[in-house]
């Protein structure tokens, strides 16, 4: 069996190679993607296990590794760094690191999600930030809108707002920019509508999407991100873990008897604890408990974080749904909203 560890960039990988039958070590350095795909093709049909740090461009790497039958494990990258004592850092001497691990069965493995469930996530982040785009240059055009003495907000986008938008006497730069923006407004608004049309499609291709679209609050976006944020429920024993997952809870430095807690610590996916703090807020709306719980944390502190603590117990509630199999209209997300639910 040969044992690999990859110290893995965009343009090139370090590597460190055991061969368990002689012992030998190797180093090696191999240039994307050429030298890569010829020397991993010659291991073909060998038993080869070969671990890196989890880390951005890298998914053609894993296909040709799973083409060729080759095991493939991600390391929590935080954990790696924290194992290392000394302080020089190299490429040779992390491969090296990697190797060590892995050899010495501390490597600390990841769960990694599919190919096809991060290529979905790919739909939802593509809608993201069209949304984004979108919004941009509604605030341009509402800009020069105020620039005429016109202040409509939302209702400029009505039909009478864009018939009024459209009319505003502007220079001849500025009368070219509106035309434009209003082109790019328009295709963005074609678009977004196509894009929720196939989130709706995913989302209603899983159950456990259509199960959390239940909870008022939580539409095929946040459902659909959720389930393939969380992956299996099973992978966590308690909401607790799901929050920290998330970076949902306070950062700590709590020492000698004394707790000092700070702001969340904003670990995990940022976009779906963004959707999660804007569905809290609308599940708040229409969950008596939830509205209780907001309204009750919004004068004891202020709103923004009575905010991210409902979207911690939505959280909790929603991977609750997914690891119980239990639907929000079943009425048990009654004893959910307590403090000491876990």
């Amino acid at each position: 069996m040969l044992i690999i560890g990859c110290d893995f960039h965009p343009g090139f990988q370090q590597v460190a190679i055991f061969d368990n039958r002689t012992g030998e070590i190797q180093e090696r350095q191999l240039q994307h993607r050429t030298e890569a795909e010829q020397f991993y093709g010659a291991l073909a049909g060998q038993q080869v296990l070969v671990g890196m740090e989890a880390c951005g461009h890298y998914p053609w790497f894993e296909r040709l590794l799973a083409e060729l039958g080759i095991e493939l494990w991600f390391g929590d990258a935080a954990r790696v760094r924290a194992s290392v004592v000394r302080k020089q850092k190299t490429d040779r001497r992390d491969a090296e690191h990697l190797l060590d691990l892995l050899r010495q069965d501390r490597f600390p493995r990841i769960w990694v999600p599919s190919l096809e469930v991060r290529d979905v996530r790919q739909l939802l982040v593509h809608r993201h930030k069209q949304v984004q785009a979108r919004t941009r240059t509604k605030n341009q055009l509402q800009a020069m809108a105020l620039s005429c003495g016109v202040q409509k907000k939302y209702k400029l986008w009505t039909k009478a707002g864009r018939a009024e938008l459209e009319q505003l006497p502007l220079l001849p730069y500025a009368a070219q920019r509106r035309k434009r923006l209003l082109e790019a407004l328009d295709g963005l608004e074609a678009e977004i509508v196509e894009l929720d049309r196939r989130v709706q499609d995913e989302a209603g291709q899983r159950p456990e999407a259509v199960r959390l679209m239940t909870h008022p609050g939580v539409g095929p976006v946040t459902a659909l991100a959720m389930v393939l944020t969380l992956g299996p429920a099973e992978r966590f024993e308690s909401g607790k873990q799901v929050g920290s997952y998330f970076g949902l809870i306070p950062s700590e430095d709590s020492s000698g008897g004394k707790q000092r807690l700070g702001r969340i610590s904003k670990q995990g996916s940022s976009f779906l604890r963004f959707l999660l703090v804007e569905a809290g807020q609308t599940a708040a709306r229409y969950d008596p408990q939830l509205k209780r719980f907001y309204r009750r944390l919004a004068v004891r502190k202020n709103r923004g974080v009575a905010k991210v603590a409902v979207a911690r117990k939505l959280a909790t509630r929603l991977y609750l749904m997914l690891r119980e199999e239990w639907t929000a209209k079943s009425g048990r997300t009654r004893n959910c909203v307590r403090p000491s639910c876990r």
